[in-house]
């Protein structure tokens, strides 16, 4: 696989996952098991992510770079939710957690293939 195939790959899984997260946690927070009935504040969790968005989708490594540590915030909500909560909650909390982990992981390789060659220095 070339390169550039890889690296649209990654871009793809990467913005895929970005966005199944952020529709997850709108539908989580305000219909499906909100914490409070008729919806919760924390929907406000994913504002954050959209103002990833855009960077994800045009391939912007300085935005790759910077969500890799912040996907980690879901990563830790999704973890603990998915242990300490119960029933369609728990479910939507494993659902969280696998897409932070493929969004955490196309990421860090989209950013590794996207570096600029470093010169070589002399032994």
């Amino acid at each position: 696989m070339s390169m550039l195939n890889n690296t649209r790959l990654l871009n793809a899984v990467s913005s895929v996952s970005l966005v199944a997260l952020i529709l997850l946690c709108t539908v989580w927070e305000l219909w499906l098991a909100p914490l409070r009935p008729g919806g919760s504040m924390l929907v406000l969790k994913v504002v954050p992510l959209l103002f990833a968005l855009f960077g994800i989708l045009r391939g912007k490594r300085y935005t790759y770079q910077w969500m890799s540590m912040l996907i980690l915030l879901y990563f830790t909500e999704g973890t603990v939710r998915a242990t300490s909560d119960s029933g369609l909650s728990q479910q939507l909390a494993i659902a969280e957690t696998f897409l932070t982990v493929t969004f955490f992981v196309s990421a860090i390789y989209y950013a590794r293939a996207t570096r600029a060659a470093q010169p070589r220095r002399p032994a």
